[in-house]
């Protein structure tokens, strides 16, 4: 099985690199590193048989690989006889290893021609490639992806024979059928379709994460008494992504979705899973299963019916270093891969690293339940390959001699030919005059002295000043560039920075953050250009949270008080618009108004009886002009201010 790669980010990607054994006798292994490289190995005697680098390899890497089917030559053998124009078309396509990639496409690569065969672009996936699988009787390929849907092609003529929706969500693993009428899909749910019409024959529960492995165990159903129509009766293996379990589904003749029948136990997320096929029902399956964790579990069992609890292995293989000295500890090399024999009694390990992998023989003993293997590999790491290698001689170098490297941008100068200038420097030195200037000396070398002040610095030179101010902690050079008010020079600066300098730069705007409140406000002008365009960068990092602790501590501590800081500003607000309103009403001038009669009352002890009578006869009169006037006016004044 091709082991899915999981270089691409995605948390629900399959872990392991993309590899397999060749089908003719395992005689080659092949592997896609993580740089984009295919490299193909011989087993026999670990050496590196081929490296091929597509064009693309940076952008479109490596996602899933499949080595064309042994059964194919074998077929067409005779017919290479008859014919030998389509005995070049039908050898070429035996020795092909089919390579997904990222952006969609599928290579073709040719391991007799070493050179890249063909390449399936047009009409296929719109997203990544997940698995591809060979029929091993048409010579088609199946493919599927995160696109959602499984694309048939026609290899010799780099065609789309088919394409349909797999399922709702990206498909992430294929598997045809022993007798190639049958295909089953998963991604999280696991489909058998009928390749004849594409229509779906079973559905079954699958797994709570994307299947990351589909395999057939059993070629003949476990009762041959009844008549068998090719998939009724038949085990097939599955494991997920996060998941322990591996487990065994049934094919039965019931159109109903079931569950898993049995299910093995390992120790950690399985990355590579190889088997050998039961041929009848009294044969066992065997299982070599390699986890994430570096181990090898071996399973032996026969299937025959419903299993309660997981089955545990038989064996575990791990592989550690000798421990050189009393003190030194023995530590593990992880196990790449694992593959049978053809014999069925071996097993084929890759382990070290994935670009110079060791490829070893171990034969089994089932009665052993865990075998350790102590390998020496520190002398394995240079590649064995037979090719024109160029020779690099190391100068010999003198003891005395220094030597110059490249510093930091910013502080290279234009060479200049030197002025007539440089004589007259000369000789005031040797007639031993007065002492040159340091500006006489620097006009000599015809370097501009700076005219500018010390606070007007050049744009280029801030990431210069601040890469230096930082691994010099000096607290003068920061505040120079961290001074600045200018928003686009802080933009540039925090863009042309190296990128070693981001957490050093964050750490003291942390410290900065703690101070004065003014200081603060340009601190924080710096935090976000900082955040804003080294985002990806930091996301890389996997101890970036101990290391910026502090950072997010003071942010969180920092706003939950915004929220309290926001009422209390809007109260003000509002008392202050209050407090102004008043004290505009109470300084404007009342309205003048005038009463349109006034009466005032006289009294006379000499007047006569007469004339009071008159009189009152007169203010009998006027009293209801007067009430009336007396009362506008009265109101008048108890008007509000």
């Amino acid at each position: 099985m091709a082991a899915g790669g999981g270089g691409s980010g995605d948390p629900l990607a399959p872990a392991g690199v993309p590899c397999a054994f060749s089908p003719h006798s395992q005689a080659y292994f092949a592997l896609a590193s993580t740089d984009g490289h295919l490299r193909v190995w011989e087993t026999a005697n670990n050496r590196l048989h081929q490296e091929y680098v597509p064009s693309a390899h940076l952008s479109g890497t490596c996602t899933c690989l499949a080595w064309a089917p042994a059964r194919l030559q074998a077929k067409e053998s005779p017919q290479r006889k008859k014919r030998k124009s389509e005995a070049v078309g039908t050898s070429n396509q035996t020795d092909l290893l089919a390579l997904g990639t990222a952006v969609g496409s599928i290579l073709l690569y040719s391991t007799v021609k070493g050179e890249l065969h063909s390449k399936l672009i047009s009409g296929g996936h719109d997203n990544r490639v997940n698995c591809i699988q060979w029929h091993q009787d048409s010579g088609c390929l199946y493919s599927c992806s995160d696109d959602k849907h499984i694309v048939e092609w026609n290899v010799q003529a780099c065609k789309v024979k088919c394409k349909w929706k797999g399922d709702n969500s990206s498909v992430s693993s294929l598997c045809i059928s022993p007798d190639g009428k049958m295909l089953l899909s998963a991604g999280r749910t696991i489909k058998l379709w009928v390749l004849e019409t594409k229509e779906v024959y079973r559905h079954f529960t699958g797994h709570a994460t994307p299947v990351s492995s589909l395999m057939f165990t059993t070629i003949r159903p476990p009762n041959e008494s009844q008549p068998f129509d090719g998939i009724t009766g038949l085990y097939f293996l599955s494991g997920a992504v996060h998941d322990r379990l591996l487990n065994v589904w049934q094919v039965r003749s019931e159109n109903k979705e079931k569950s898993a029948v049995m299910s093995f136990t390992v120790t950690d997320e399985p990355v590579y899973i190889d088997l050998t096929l039961s041929e009848n029902k009294e044969e066992p399956v065997k299982l070599a299963v390699v986890c994430r964790d570096g181990q090898v579990h071996l399973f032996e069992h026969i299937l025959n019916g419903y299993c309660k609890k997981p089955l545990t292995s038989n064996c575990t293989i791990q592989i550690a270093t000798p421990g050189k000295g009393k003190k030194s500890t023995p530590k593990p090399i992880p196990i790449l891969a694992a593959g049978f024999c053809s014999d069925k009694m071996s097993l084929l390990l890759v382990y070290g690293s994935w670009f110079q992998p060791t490829i070893e023989r171990v034969a089994l003993n089932s009665r052993e339940p865990h075998m350790c293997l102590v390998r020496d590999i520190s002398n394995c790491w240079a590649p064995k390959v037979e090719t024109a290698i160029t020779k690099v001689r190391t100068p010999v170098m003198n003891s005395e001699a220094k030597v110059l490297v490249p510093g930091i941008p910013g502080h290279h100068a234009a060479i200049k030919p030197a002025p007539p200038q440089t004589e007259q420097v000369e000789s005031k030195r040797k007639s031993g005059g007065n002492e040159v200037s340091i500006e006489e000396r620097l006009g000599a070398m015809d370097i501009d002295t700076p005219k500018k002040g010390k606070d007007d610095l050049q744009t280029n030179s801030f990431p210069v000043l601040l890469t230096q101010g930082l691994e010099s902690n000096d607290f003068e050079m920061l505040n120079k560039v961290l001074q600045t008010r200018n928003v686009n020079l802080i933009k540039k600066t925090v863009l042309r920075m190296p990128l070693h300098t981001v957490i050093p730069l964050l750490q003291e705007l942390t410290k900065r953050l703690q101070g004065h409140p003014n200081s603060a406000v340009l601190m924080v002008q710096w935090l976000k250009c900082v955040l804003t365009v080294h985002a990806s960068y930091l996301s890389t990092l996997p101890d970036l949270v101990p290391q910026l602790g502090t950072l997010y501590q003071l942010m969180e501590s920092r706003v939950k008080t915004f929220q309290k800081l926001s009422h209390l500003h809007g109260k003000l607000i509002l008392l202050i618009t209050q407090v102004t309103a008043s004290e505009k009403t109470k300084g404007a001038p009342s309205p003048g108004q005038k009463a349109k009669l006034v009466y005032e009352e006289e009294s006379s002890e000499e007047e006569s009886d007469d004339e009071i009578a008159d009189k009152d006869s007169e203010v009998s009169d006027l009293f209801p002009v007067c009430t009336s006037a007396c009362i506008s006016s009265y109101s008048v004044r108890m008007r509000p201010s």
